[in-house]
């Protein structure tokens, strides 16, 4: 049995701003389904919810803060969440990086560096918890500067940082380094040192024992300038200890045998129930009922690291094919308008729904044909494997995670029964058009499309199938 330390700046459900907190809140469940001892520790923010009150267990002092540890636990389970409280930086309303109003803390790299500091103390037990881990889990910048204060330690455990998305890299003048105190050897360009910067997330790429990212495409990709954001030199320096492990998602709330939120449950044996869904799905939002039309779904932000402007250029050519088009989500505000547009243009083709509802979320899953999901960059993705369960097949770019869970279709992947969705390399709207003519092409054939569709819901995305990745790199240290 291992002990493990999972630190993260976020733990759904107690609170969550991304994938990040979804990872830090099932990871270390499906780790103790598998007998390890986890435990997981974050600040202790006002907006905290959905836990027990945190009882104090004790204080440590570090540069001259004292600094409380609360205990906690995860809802419904026995991990235990310790709390690092200190209300100067953690008490005051809004999420882990910005306040109420939507602004920045100016201060966020004084509270991430306490927080790290706090890590390692509890990671040396000099918290006195009578508990050492054998690994520190860390994830992502906020704690980047774990490892690198660790590195200064005899006897210390072993250190594993995973990169949620290289694009956050916790960054700060020079100045910075002096005023938050820390040690002089870990100032230098092999170091936390960056042009000149302090980089958090260099302490983690250069100190940690491994590093992991979400996907093996996606571990592959950040060593190169397009995906690197200027430290691909670092990742391909150290590709030896670098490797890519699947996000799994959550199977008991995305489960089309068991939904509550859809209109008809149905499983891998029985796909009448998602016609009854795709009927329910256009009568709620005013699309004429025409069960043999594709359905088209996408649901996410409207940014262009979504592809969501290869789609806006489809659309006028995806409005003369036998589809209807459904979209969830909000983002930029002028590729808002234009959707909105061709919703008002096109009210027999096309549904534009801004905002997020998460009923009607599982209400697309359960009730499109197949899924657009045609990202520029996508370190994991979630609603590609939410897609494949519920039997609606998705048509993705080969990039990040991705490339890693959707087999696109061939005949060789139809012969072999891998294929599971559509796939195309080139960030373009002509083959994005393409990949979709190629889905219609095969929605006519109703046997073929049901041997996709059985092949797509049978995949393994449980957290438990991650969890054991996890371990076998733990042990492997």
């Amino acid at each position: 049995m291992k002990k493990i330390l999972f630190a993260s700046s976020e733990t759904h459900p107690l609170i969550k701003t991304g994938g990040l907190a979804d990872v830090a809140g099932s990871l270390p469940l499906a780790l103790t389904g598998l007998g390890q001892d986890v435990r997981v520790i974050m600040p202790h923010y006002q907006a905290i919810k959905n836990c027990e009150p945190g009882r104090y267990l004790c204080t440590v002092r570090v540069n001259n803060c004292d600094v409380n540890l609360l205990e906690t636990r995860l809802p419904d389970s026995d991990v235990i969440v310790w709390l690092v409280d200190y209300p100067p930086f953690f008490g005051a309303p809004g999420n882990p990086y910005t306040d109420e109003n939507g602004n920045p803390w100016p201060d966020i790299g004084d509270r991430f560096a306490l927080f790290c500091r706090i890590v390692a103390e509890v990671a040396m037990d000099r918290a006195y918890l009578n508990w050492k881990p054998d690994v520190v889990h860390c994830n992502d910048w906020q704690t980047g500067l774990v490892p690198a204060l660790l590195s200064l330690e005899h006897y210390r455990p072993a250190t594993v940082f995973t990169i949620h998305n290289m694009a956050y890299q916790g960054v700060f003048p020079g100045s910075a380094f002096a005023a938050l105190n820390l040690p002089g050897q870990l100032w230098h360009p092999d170091g936390l040192e960056y042009h000149g910067m302090l980089s958090f997330i260099k302490g983690g790429l250069s100190y940690s024992d491994r590093i992991t990212t979400v996907s093996p495409t996606y571990a592959q990709e950040i060593q190169t300038p397009e995906f690197g954001y200027g430290l691909e030199g670092l990742l391909a320096h150290r590709q030896h200890q670098l490797s890519g492990i699947i996000n799994g998602i959550d199977t008991a709330v995305w489960n089309p045998e068991t939904d509550t939120q859809i209109a008809q449950t149905y499983s891998v044996k029985n796909l009448t129930g998602k016609l009854k869904n795709k009927t329910a799905l256009q009568e709620r939002l005013g699309l004429p009922v025409w069960s043999d039309l594709p359905l088209f779904g996408l649901i996410g932000r409207l940014v262009e690291q979504k592809g969501i402007d290869l789609v806006l250029s489809c659309l006028k050519e995806m409005t003369s094919l036998p589809l209807q088009f459904v979209l969830l989500g909000s983002g930029d505000k002028s590729i808002q308008v234009r959707l909105q547009d061709f919703a008002r243009l096109y009210p027999n083709k096309v549904s534009v729904n801004i905002g997020y509802d998460e009923t009607l979320a599982h209400q697309i899953e359960a009730g499109a044909d197949v899924f657009l999901m045609p990202s520029r960059f996508e370190p994991c993705g979630l609603n590609q494997m939410y897609s494949q369960r519920y039997g609606t097949l998705p048509i993705v770019r080969k990039t990040g995670g991705l490339a890693d869970t959707v087999v696109d279709t061939l005949p060789t992947t139809l012969a072999d029964n891998t294929a599971t969705g559509f796939a195309f390399s080139e960030a373009t709207p002509g083959a994005l058009m393409e990949t979709i003519k190629r889905s219609l092409l095969l929605h006519t054939n109703k046997s073929l499309w049901h041997k996709l569709q059985r092949n797509a819901m049978t995949q393994d995305f449980s957290w438990e199938n991650s969890a054991n990745h996890y371990l076998a790199l733990y042990q492997g240290i």
